[in-house]
């Protein structure tokens, strides 16, 4: 069983920039698929970015396409989403996700089988 948990939200100012963690614990040697998800209020779970572990390939949703960066430290088994240039759109409670096998289908959450709890990121306007 894979623990994963989520950390770096808060509230910040239209046009900040946030970092988000994500650290895997368990039996999480084999994690070939990691991913972001997020939920704004009211609305239903939406796809951010993946990363392949394999092919070290990364992938965005269009609406975070050039200010987000997702990216990994193997030593610390950690995931990062960092998000520049922050607006109150991208107010939502952020998930990490991850799986051991890679899928085509990145972008779906039934791709994943290990998620955090979530963490809330507020943007003000």
């Amino acid at each position: 069983q894979v623990q994963v948990v989520e950390s770096g939200g808060g509230l910040v100012q239209t046009g900040d920039s946030l970092t988000l963690s994500c650290t895997a614990s368990g039996d999480s040697s084999t994690l070939k698929m990691l991913g972001w998800f997020r939920k704004p209020p009211e609305k239903g779970l939406q796809w951010v970015s993946s990363l392949d572990t394999s092919s070290q390939s990364t992938y965005y949703t269009q609406s975070v396409e050039g200010r987000y960066t997702i990216s990994r430290d193997n030593a610390k088994n950690t995931l990062y989403l960092q998000m520049n240039n922050l607006t109150p759109d991208d107010t939502a409670v952020y998930y990490c996700a991850v799986d051991s096998t890679w899928r085509v289908r990145y972008y779906s959450q039934s791709s994943y089988a290990y998620w955090g709890q979530g963490t809330q990121v507020t943007v003000s306007s």
